[in-house]
């Protein structure tokens, strides 16, 4: 199977999951297979919400919408443009998934079979619905897809590498046994964002879906704020009245009731608009419900802290020319080229040819 093959193939799924990113998916003439797949893709939507009370609705149409939006045939091109991509002998890479969004691990899915290589995934229980549905999706319009693509629940054999995607403790485990082989291992990230006051209404509501989209369960999801000293915190929280809905979900505000007792109970000092709490916290992995957030007096120490710890962020988003910042509001829209924790995986994947 040649690149364009692959490619088409890949930007006729992001034409059929662009049907399903309003409230009412709509059926488009113009779409691969869709009799055969679009009303099963409303069912598998629909059993990924019962599933995973974090995965609602509006959270599985907001990845479709993202993922359909990236992939275009113009955006693939652009992407896979930076590399030689030549047809090589394939390698079998071991995925091994998170859960914490819906579809967190489609990119390395996509990056192993754009460069020619095999897919062997094992799936988060959390989140196992969708991706091997979207799959034979794919084979259903490029053949070919069927023998490079397996996914598994029990232990992983014959493999050329691996990309594993967990939390610090699993990533030790990871670290472990697959050692010996060539591989990308990905541990515990949170993104920031840095304000100086100045930010318009319309950024603080653009920030508050950088906090709140899924619940700030996703690596891309600001955790940590970094305020000026003497800020006003109104115009901060004004901002995030646009994400009110969110006490809504009993899943997130009891997370909030319980952050919350265990704060006071500590006598902790927290900012409060009974659906998000600002606790001063130096850390930059808050629980679901809080954001940490320290004041700075000097831009520059700010700049420092986050070149020390660069380790540990994944995205900063801000609009004062910090290096490698994002928009407000594009945390969790990322453009396909921007790799999580900074590692190129197809020039990772190119290289083992």
């Amino acid at each position: 199977m040649q690149l364009h093959q692959r490619i088409n193939a890949f930007s006729a799924l992001g034409r059929f999951l662009g049907q399903f990113a309003s409230e009412e998916p709509a059926k488009k003439e113009n779409v691969l297979n869709n009799d055969s797949f679009f009303s099963e893709m409303q069912q598998k939507l629909q059993t990924a919400k019962h599933h995973n009370g974090w995965f609602t609705e509006d959270n599985l149409r907001f990845t479709c919408k993202s993922w359909a939006e990236a992939l275009t045939e113009e955006n693939i091109n652009k992407w896979v443009s930076n590399y030689t991509i030549s047809e090589t002998t394939p390698k079998t890479i071991a995925i091994i998934m998170a859960g914490n969004i819906p579809l967190v691990g489609f990119h390395d899915f996509l990056s192993v079979l754009l460069t020619g290589n095999n897919v062997l995934a094992k799936l988060s229980s959390n989140d196992k619905q969708l991706l091997p549905f979207l799959a034979q999706y794919l084979i259903s319009i490029e053949p070919e897809f069927k023998n490079l693509i397996e996914f598994t629940e029990g232990r992983l054999t014959n493999f050329d590498a691996v990309i594993a995607t967990g939390s610090d403790n699993t990533a030790r485990y990871f670290e472990y046994y697959f050692s010996k082989y060539p591989n990308i291992i990905r541990k515990n990230r949170n993104s920031v964002a840095v304000l100086t006051g100045d930010e318009t209404k319309e950024e603080m509501e653009l920030l508050a879906d950088d906090i709140f989209r899924y619940f700030g369960l996703g690596c891309r999801n600001v955790s940590k704020i970094f305020f000026p000293e003497k800020y006003d915190f109104d115009k901060f929280f004004n901002g995030m009245f646009s994400w009110k809905h969110v006490i809504n979900n009993h899943k997130y505000i009891n997370n909030y009731d319980y952050n919350k007792a265990v704060y006071l109970m500590s006598n902790i000092k927290l900012l409060d608009n009974e659906y998000l709490l600002l606790k001063e916290d130096t850390g930059y992995s808050s629980p679901i419900s809080v954001t940490f957030y320290e004041t700075y007096a000097d831009l520059e120490d700010v700049k420092k802290k986050l070149k020390e710890k660069a380790d540990k962020i994944q995205a900063i988003v801000s609009n004062i020319g910090i290096d490698n910042e994002i928009p407000f509001g594009t945390a969790q829209n990322p453009e396909l080229w921007d790799y999580a924790d900074g590692v190129d995986t197809v020039d990772f994947l190119l290289k083992l040819s």
